[in-house]
């Protein structure tokens, strides 16, 4: 991926803190500079994500107006009903407790997929360890409030199955296809977004006119769709996570 001018200061700032942490538990200035981690392209730009996401929410708070809201309390809202309103038919009760979640990963997979059409700049949910971060959180999200729920018995008891004599059997297959969910989110957002980026690049290389605009729509699509794809799933998850048993 390219470096962005973001991606060189938060280097300067990061690996800067980092040498100096190594210097203080003894290690050498050369092996510290060696340690020290790089931020990748997709990093900076999923912080870039994460700082306008935080500014247009400042921004909206800002401004509220019963009387007279302007369009970003509009959008706000419109996109604050509509999660809310697919919350309370999957989860049902209680979906306000998850419902700033489900919103936000719906808007932070959206505008990373969005990314790539930008000329020059890489989707960076096309790289796996973007999805893959995105998934182990819904994965932890999930199964804390699970336990919080239902206590770390009651939870324990959905990976048991129905009869006690069936649990040896199935508290290994439920675990795994627990862990399956993480995968699963993964590889349906990457490769996705992948194959998308892909085609649209090759377009370009071979037709730089009008042809590749239809695949930029068609990206436009497939982001849309793939983003309220995993927060329809984590709320899904979530809904089965925290449901009593009657």
């Amino acid at each position: 991926m390219e470096s962005f001018a973001l991606t060189h200061f938060l280097n300067f700032l990061l690996q800067g803190a980092e040498i100096k942490l190594y210097r203080a538990i003894g290690i050498g200035p050369a092996d510290a500079a060696q340690k020290a981690g790089e931020v990748n392209s997709a990093l900076s730009l999923e912080v870039l994500v994460v700082a306008g996401l935080i500014a247009f929410f400042i921004l909206v708070r800002l401004t509220l107006s019963v009387e007279k809201p302007n369009p970003a309390q509009q959008i706000a809202e419109m996109v604050h009903e509509g999660v809310g309103d697919l919350a309370d038919q999957i989860i049902g009760h209680g979906y306000e407790h998850f419902q700033a979640f489900v919103t936000c990963i719906l808007l932070f997979v959206l505008f990373n997929n969005l990314l790539g059409l930008i000329p020059g700049i890489p989707t960076p949910t096309a790289l796996p360890e973007v999805p893959l971060g995105i998934a182990a959180l819904t994965f932890l999200y999930y199964n804390f409030h699970g336990v919080r729920a239902q206590g770390p018995i009651g939870y324990l008891k959905h990976f048991m199955g129905p009869l006690p004599w069936l649990a040896p059997l199935m508290f290994p297959i439920e675990i795994v296809s627990h862990l399956a969910r993480m995968m699963s989110l993964t590889i349906r957002l990457y490769a996705n977004m992948f194959a998308s980026d892909l085609l649209t690049l090759v377009w370009f290389s071979l037709i730089p006119l009008a042809v590749p605009s239809v695949f930029l729509g068609l990206h436009f699509v497939v982001s849309v769709i793939q983003a309220f794809v995993f927060m329809l799933l984590t709320m899904i998850y979530l809904s089965m996570a925290v449901a009593h048993e009657h």
